[in-house]
């Protein structure tokens, strides 16, 4: 052609979808693990001045707490967990609860579980002697104190269930923790209210302390809950033995052999809020 048209570059149009910065795939499931140490030596505490300046950032850290374990997220370690030792290795009968405490690498308190042994028994000699063991978790900046307490409907060589709801601004949100019944060490599912599977709890047996990976579908993912599963998975560490504990407390009650007397800390969970003053 004489204008030379056809030998032309040809004019594409550019779509504005392809001026704007190509977005990276989003992340679908938010994963972290709770490793738990093997010995009482660790880098989080180490000698009396430590201990001290553990004290000493957090009045959560009382005298009697030993760190035992922490969270790792990307490689690197965000919260660290402690467990009263004194209380749990010391006391006996009702005076002994386990009570885990959650903190950030600096020793801000995160979180709270603590055994409710009273409410354990009514749950336990409801259920003929079967261990019931039920939980107070107090979350920080969170009102709601979050009841976790393992399901009385158990049959012989089926697998424990636990489970809590968590108040949202949309209303409760109810939670399933369901231990595997074909696993290698002590993996658990967690569904939702629907009976869907929104996270994995996988156990770590080659680690001679105790780990658990745990795996979140991230539409859940959420503070609150990644909280509470960091505080279950520090209570799988004493599972059995909070078990024995409390199916042993059940036997000497249902034999007239113990008085109930629950200890003072406990009591105060037990409380009416709305009692005269």
């Amino acid at each position: 052609m004489a204008d030379g048209s056809a030998h032309a570059p040809l004019h594409v149009p550019i779509a504005a979808d392809d001026l704007k910065p190509r977005m990276e795939t989003p992340v679908k499931t938010k994963k972290f693990k709770v490793d738990f140490w093997a010995t009482d030596f660790n880098t989080a505490e180490i000698g009396i001045m430590k201990r001290t300046q553990n004290e000493a950032a957090s009045n959560q850290f009382t005298k009697d707490m030993e760190i035992f374990g922490q969270t790792v997220v990307n490689g690197k370690r965000e919260s660290l967990i402690a467990y009263r030792h004194g209380m749990w290795k010391r006391n006996r009968d009702f005076k002994r609860r386990l009570v885990i405490k959650l903190f950030s690498e600096d020793l801000h308190w995160r979180g709270t579980v603590e055994m409710l042994v009273g409410r354990s028994m009514q749950l336990s000699l409801a259920a003929g002697g079967l261990a019931v063991p039920a939980y107070s978790i107090n979350l920080g900046r969170h009102d709601q104190l979050v009841q976790l307490e393992r399901s009385a409907h158990h049959w012989p060589f089926f697998p424990e269930k636990y489970s809590f709801f968590l108040q949202t601004k949309n209303g409760p949100r109810f939670y399933t923790l369901r231990r595997n019944i074909v696993c290698i060490g002590a993996d658990y599912t967690l569904c939702d209210q629907k009976g869907r599977k929104i996270g994995q709890l996988d156990s770590r047996v080659i680690n001679l302390g105790g780990a658990w990976k745990v795996t979140l579908d991230s539409a859940h993912a959420n503070a609150r809950l990644e909280t509470v599963l960091e505080l279950f998975c520090a209570v799988l560490k004493f599972n059995g033995a909070a078990r024995r504990h409390v199916r042993q407390l059940a036997e000497k009650v249902r034999g007239g052999r113990l008085k109930p007397e629950l200890d003072h800390q406990e009591e105060a969970l037990y409380t009416n809020p709305r009692r005269r003053r």
